[in-house]
């Protein structure tokens, strides 16, 4: 069992906890994931390792109740204990392998779009303190969905925020920042979009303009998380991959979104069914 010693409401409908996890702390890096069960009868639910302290032995998960499984999760409180917390998974961020003289002075730019902003931070946080230069744009639809803001302030050198409503930062949408930033003349050695599926796409379709490197984190479209169930399974530079054991991380220009889109679009029916007889069980 894996207790859970801190639990956060980061907003209405997002939540983060610690999970004692000394095994899983040791060796987890940046861009991989784990897998998690609220009881011995419960779902796989695959979520990325959004911070980890090797020395408490704990792992940190960010959930945001939008679904059966994930609205069972934030149900949990400190002091409950995960049957299964399983990582970590998944290949870590390709700069991981790189030498502190590569990652030191370049420029990177992170694209943080909602829940995204989680991945994101340990990212950041690698980076800026292997001593690269690090700007991060957030975006969400409004302001009580913006999470992860002061932290990410901390591991940043520049923090851009923005709002579909501009109920915070400007009004618009992350990619709207980006091309404000190259009109300004920034220029970055690669950058990394992590977020809504369409966020993605549309941050791709933006930093291509620029001749940019880009990154994206498919997690999203993760079911089983072990490369059985194929629910994963996505075209990227023309070949089948799948998110959970070649990725979750692709490069984003090789990535056929449309395909990954009507994929994450699949059990939207049977998600609806289970979500109505989870808010009967927690209300019983």
């Amino acid at each position: 069992m894996y207790k859970i010693v801190k639990k956060n409401s980061l907003t209405p409908v997002i939540c983060l906890m610690d999970v004692e996890a000394p095994r899983m702390a040791a060796s987890a890096q940046p861009g991989q994931f784990l897998i998690v069960r609220t009881h011995e009868q419960g779902e796989r639910i695959p979520l990325t390792i959004c911070d980890y302290d090797k020395e408490r032995g704990t792992v940190t998960i960010v959930t945001q109740a939008v679904g059966a499984s994930s609205r069972m999760i934030c149900h949990l409180e400190e002091g409950d204990s995960f049957t299964d917390f399983v990582g970590p998974l998944g290949k870590p961020s390709e700069f991981i392998h790189w030498s502190d003289e590569e990652i030191a002075g370049k420029k990177f730019l992170f694209v943080a779009g909602g829940l995204g902003a989680a991945p994101v931070y340990p990212q950041a946080k690698y980076l800026h303190a292997k001593g690269a230069h690090v700007d991060v744009i957030m975006g969400a639809r409004n302001s009580e969905l913006l999470i992860f803001e002061k932290e990410m302030g901390e591991v940043s050198d520049n923090l851009y925020i923005c709002t579909d409503d501009g109920s915070k930062g400007e009004k618009g949408l992350v990619t709207n920042i980006i091309d404000k930033l190259m009109a300004e003349g920034k220029s970055y050695d690669h950058a990394v979009a992590i977020g809504p599926m369409i966020m993605m796409k549309f941050a791709t379709l933006t930093m291509k303009k620029y001749n940019i490197p880009l990154t994206v984190s498919l997690n999203t479209i993760m079911v089983d998380g072990t490369g059985m169930c194929g629910a994963c399974r996505v075209t990227v530079g023309g070949q089948t991959r799948f998110a959970c054991v070649d990725g979750p991380e692709f490069d984003a220009y090789q990535v056929d979104f449309d395909e990954a889109m009507r994929r994450q679009s699949m059990y939207k029916e049977l998600e609806v069914e289970a979500d109505h007889k989870c808010n009967i069980g927690l209300h019983r």
